[in-house]
């Protein structure tokens, strides 16, 4: 092996048809007008056995690529199949072993588990507002609020759960992904509101699930800004445990505020009994 790109000759085919070359010897370099976005990676690699090609995504269309790759006396070659628009590859060096292509961002496994621990924290969430909703009354402008947010975070699950779940690795994938993640801030303020309709004053119980839900999302996040930038995520772990931890916090939510609600049956919500001893006791003053 000669490492000297002067007298390599590189040529990529689509088909059996010519779609780019490079001639060493002359330094002349060939592109088909319908792959005018093809290039080499790194020509100063390419003494080293590498002849990866990079094609623009409008062009990386699929089907089957062919790469040989000829120095002096020497020749090898690779036939790769497109199935994605992605970079195509070819080493001199192992020509039997295509590259590894990136087909779908997440595991089918992961990708289920993070749409389903995101939906199962909206019912969640969802049970314990129908919950103090049937239990107690609600302001009329607070029910609004809850209702418009439940249905903006339902929203956006719905839209990132149909972009996320697309083949591939593309800026609708890492969307959606986003759209799942992001938008689920929301249920801190939900989770407050509910509270703060059972509770005058939220003990420490309900801070501490508030706390949980909080720092569920912040590893959420951390996850999601982790995974963006590779394909396949090397830490979609994280994602998935921040995700976990809102649902026992929203779980754990939920057998509160039941817990709570079936202790007091109909008996006012802590922080009214004592009112209404002290009316009382105005009224007899009155009298």
């Amino acid at each position: 092996m000669e490492n000297n790109e002067d007298v390599m000759f590189v040529i990529w085919k689509k088909h059996r048809k010519r779609i780019f070359s490079f001639d060493g010897v002359i330094k002349d370099v060939y592109r088909d007008a319908a792959f005018s976005s093809a290039n080499l990676l790194s020509q100063a690699d390419l003494a080293k056995g590498t002849a990866s090609l990079v094609l623009s995504g409008a062009q990386a269309t699929t089907g089957n690529y062919t790469c040989q790759v000829t120095e002096s006396n020497r020749e090898g070659g690779v036939s790769i199949e497109v199935i994605n628009k992605t970079v195509v590859s070819c080493d001199k060096e192992n020509v039997s072993a295509p590259e590894k292509k990136c087909g779908s961002w997440f595991p089918l496994v992961e990708r289920a588990i993070i749409i389903s621990l995101l939906f199962v924290v909206i019912i969640l969430c969802s049970a314990q507002f129908g919950f103090t909703a049937l239990k107690y009354e609600i302001e009329s402008q607070r029910k609004v609020c809850i209702i418009v947010a439940s249905i903006i975070l339902i929203v956006a699950a719905g839209v990132g759960t149909f972009l996320f779940l697309q083949v591939g690795y593309t800026a609708q994938n890492q969307a959606g992904l986003g759209l799942i993640v992001v938008p689920a801030v929301i249920l801190v303020p939900l989770q407050y509101f509910v509270f703060g309709i059972v509770f005058d004053s939220l003990p420490q119980a309900t801070c501490a699930l508030i706390g949980l839900t909080i720092l569920g999302y912040i590893i959420a996040v951390v996850g999601f800004a982790l995974c963006v930038p590779a394909c396949p995520p090397l830490h979609g772990s994280v994602l998935v445990a921040g995700l976990a931890i809102m649902a026992i916090a929203s779980l754990l939510s939920l057998a509160f505020v039941f817990i709570m609600g079936s202790r007091m049956k109909d008996h006012p919500r802590p922080g009214k009994a004592v009112e209404e001893p002290l009316n009382d006791a105005k009224g007899m003053m009155l009298e």
